[in-house]
């Protein structure tokens, strides 16, 4: 999960950044509403958390801008105005949620939370594919009830496997959803993490599908084939008990 903090308080945004790195999010950071603005043009994100008063374009604007361009990323705004006028205008123009500073740095995380499940579509933090089960709360999942030891890498790339369930999921958009500015995470690195991944599930009907495609093209292939010259790699997750279900 991909989070951008739109925050000139550097104090606050550096608090930010470690509390959710902590809970096992890729985040990214401006300081200008400029900036946001175009990053959200640029990337994908899954969350952005939008503080109003920032230089060089108001919060309200980057609001504005993103929903115009036909964006749902959900929106959680942080402002210290205690105007009702300026957090009803921010949820009319589009936001999800809004938080009055100072906050409890707790009640975001839940927030954040909620809000990533809302733009799922799922009001639940457990998200379940045959003996499969990831718990987004915990950062933790299991098999048939026993937890797998997976690393925050592992559990990042489960979770957006499990959460595009019935799409493919190119190599580069794993990289886009995982890495933050600056990540030097190669799509060989990728092979990698699969790898080991599907080590560490695949001990029943749970499966890691592996779609070749030349050209662009995307053609169904023998997870273990070697992608030939100008071929990309696209990952899915399949339950090989309940074909009806396939992700």
């Amino acid at each position: 999960m991909r989070i951008l903090i739109a925050e000139d308080d550097q104090v606050l945004a550096n608090g930010l950044l470690r509390s959710l790195r902590a809970a096992g999010y890729a985040v990214d950071h401006v300081a200008s509403g400029s900036e946001a603005d175009a990053a959200l043009a640029a990337h994908e994100f899954d969350l952005l958390i939008l503080d109003l008063g920032l230089p060089k374009l108001h919060g309200l604007e980057v609001l504005k801008r993103l929903r115009s361009r036909g964006a749902s990323v959900p929106v959680l705004i942080l402002t210290a105005a205690d105007s009702i006028e300026q957090r009803v205008k921010g949820l009319d123009l589009g936001a999800d949620d809004y938080m009055a500073k100072p906050f409890s740095l707790q009640e975001l995380e839940a927030r954040v939370r909620a809000l990533t499940r809302r733009g799922l579509g799922s009001a639940s933090a457990l998200i379940k594919h045959g003996p499969l089960t990831f718990d987004a709360t915990g950062r933790v999942a299991y098999i048939n009830e026993q937890m797998l030891d997976l690393s925050a890498r592992e559990l990042g790339l489960l979770e957006v496997l499990l959460q595009r369930a019935g799409r493919l999921v190119s190599k580069d958009q794993l990289v886009e959803r995982l890495c933050e500015w600056g990540e030097e995470v190669s799509n060989n690195a990728i092979e990698v993490y699969i790898h080991r991944l599907r080590k560490k599930i695949e001990q029943g009907p749970v499966r890691i599908a592996t779609v070749g495609s030349r050209n662009g093209t995307p053609s169904r292939s023998a997870a273990s084939r070697i992608p030939m010259s100008g071929e990309r790699r696209f990952f899915s997750t399949s339950n090989a008990n309940a074909r009806s279900g396939e992700m």
